[in-house]
């Protein structure tokens, strides 16, 4: 399973495409600079993956005075693009291990879902060859 995690230190995103299941998109909740690029981000993974799960986190919530992001705000834009929002604290670890226990059940169902879709395919593709029991035998 491959999960990319995307940041604003991570410029050259285009080569890591290949082969993610997953996208964690995660901008900084005291920087709106941050929050903005995200739009650009979502944009490109579109562009770049076919079928990815995403979801987007707002990290460095643990200092309600530095917070510039609003989590209302955060969460209407989420909704209009289809992805959960999780807003952690990876210093005072405040909702990590739900943000990854999330990504990891999305990736899997979708793994799931692709492959019963396959085995249906599959069986849609096989030819059925039975033997006839009412065919007479031709005499010699």
């Amino acid at each position: 399973m491959y999960i990319k995690m995307l940041t604003a230190l991570c410029p050259f995103l285009s080569r890591y495409y290949r082969g993610t299941h997953g996208v964690i998109v995660v901008y900084d909740v005291t920087s709106a600079e941050s929050f903005v690029n995200v739009k650009r981000w979502l944009h490109e993974i579109n562009q770049n993956c076919d079928d990815v799960c995403r979801i987007l986190v707002g990290n460095k919530n643990d200092d309600p005075n530095s917070k510039v992001v609003e989590t209302t705000d955060a969460q209407k834009f989420a909704e209009q693009m289809g992805i959960n929002l999780f807003e952690t604290s990876a210093k005072e670890n405040i909702n990590v291990e739900e943000m990854f226990n999330c990504i990891t059940e999305l990736v899997l169902r979708a793994k799931k879902e692709v492959l019963a879709k396959q085995q249906q395919q599959q069986q849609n593709d096989v030819v059925k060859l039975s033997k006839n029991s009412k065919r007479k035998k031709k005499c010699c």
